[in-house]
């Protein structure tokens, strides 16, 4: 389901626009549509009164809980199921945070995780967007939401776009704290700076070498990592957010000298943050995350040549959680996947002062 689709049904109950915005509202944030001082009664027509148990059933089995695994950082995997059967994961997050998914499985085909491994089966609505969001405000609050979940939100815009209008305005969350993850597509910059909420960028970038981004993502668009981060730096520059470049650490694939260098270059002078992921093992799979001792040293390396960084833990380590392995083992598979979707702060590297990083 769309959220005009959902609009229009409102309307043809007889939903005025504040009718139309009280429902959305209260549903977005997962709060009783009895909520506040006036009753149901006193505010909605009598035909849109009376279709509503039908219709917030519909709601509620936009995204429905099928299993939640805490982790001991704080974070929670959760299995979401949709109304047609299929099965995505949202991640509850330390500090009131949610990673949500935007498909079920990925077109991108990184060659390092889980989820595009099957390819894309289906795009997810705008409405099954924001019902993940609604549905975890039902467990804990929900005062950050990250599109880094199942899914490349660039190949699901519309939907993408449309959920962040409606978390960005009536679902009450920050327009900085909506972030937009994506491996790079230029339909991104040109309709994300038109949007009327417009969210904090993510860039996966993982290497600073053309050729071999083109092997560890097959399918994202071919675009060289310079012109990427220049373009993600415009963005960040008109918004106010530093764009936030994720970078998986492969051993002995992305963690050496050439890279740190290639970095250095890279994002001399752009208002960015490096979060670096040590990766996620995936059985089956021979990439390999280095020591948290090389990870580290990499991170004090670049925080001495000026680049702000942050090293991080993927959330929910400790219960398989990389975003795929919930819905594999639903499946009947079982591998771990190497992305790193809900990674939280552990280590934190600042600039020098003065710094244009």
């Amino acid at each position: 389901m769309r959220l005009p689709d959902l609009r229009q049904r409102l309307r043809e109950l007889g939903a005025k626009p504040s009718h139309e915005q009280r429902v959305l509202r209260l549903w977005a944030q997962a709060l009783p549509q009895h909520s506040g001082k006036r009753r149901p009664e006193d505010l909605l027509p009598l035909t849109l009164r009376a279709a509503m148990p039908v219709l917030e059933a519909e709601l509620a089995s936009l995204a429905r809980l099928q299993s939640q695994h805490p982790g001991e950082d704080g974070s929670a995997r959760l299995l979401v199921g949709l109304a047609d059967g299929q099965t995505v994961e949202s991640v509850l997050l330390p500090r009131d945070g949610l990673c949500v998914s935007t498909q079920v499985g990925c077109a991108v085909g990184c060659v390092f995780c889980m989820t595009g491994r099957d390819g894309l089966l289906r795009q997810l609505g705008s409405a099954e967007i924001v019902a993940q969001v609604a549905l975890a405000r039902t467990l804990r609050p929900v005062k950050k939401v990250v599109f880094m979940g199942m899914g490349e939100p660039a190949h699901n815009l519309d939907n993408v776009l449309e959920a962040i209008e409606l978390l960005g305005t009536l679902g009450n969350i920050g327009h900085k704290n909506l972030v937009f993850s994506t491996v790079g597509d230029r339909r991104v910059f040109e309709r994300l700076p038109a949007g009327r909420v417009k969210p904090a960028l993510a860039l996966s970038l993982h290497t600073t070498r053309a050729e071999l981004r083109a092997r560890l993502l097959p399918r994202a668009p071919q675009i060289d990592p310079a012109e990427l981060v220049a373009l993600a730096d415009d963005y960040a520059r008109a918004t106010g957010y530093p764009v936030q470049l994720q970078w998986t650490l492969l051993e002995g694939i992305n963690d050496g000298d050439d890279e740190l260098e290639g970095l250095v270059r890279l994002l001399a002078g752009r208002y960015a943050i490096l979060n670096m992921i040590p990766y996620n093992q995936v059985e089956g799979l021979d990439f390999r995350r280095p020591s948290w001792e090389r990870a580290a040293d990499l991170a004090r390396r670049l925080h001495r040549r000026g680049v702000l960084t942050k090293l991080r833990r993927s959330a929910g380590q400790d219960v398989d959680g990389g975003c795929g392995q919930l819905r594999a083992r639903a499946l009947g598979g079982g591998a771990a996947d190497g992305s790193a979707a809900g990674a939280q702060v552990v280590v934190l590297h600042r600039a020098p002062a003065g710094s244009s990083a």
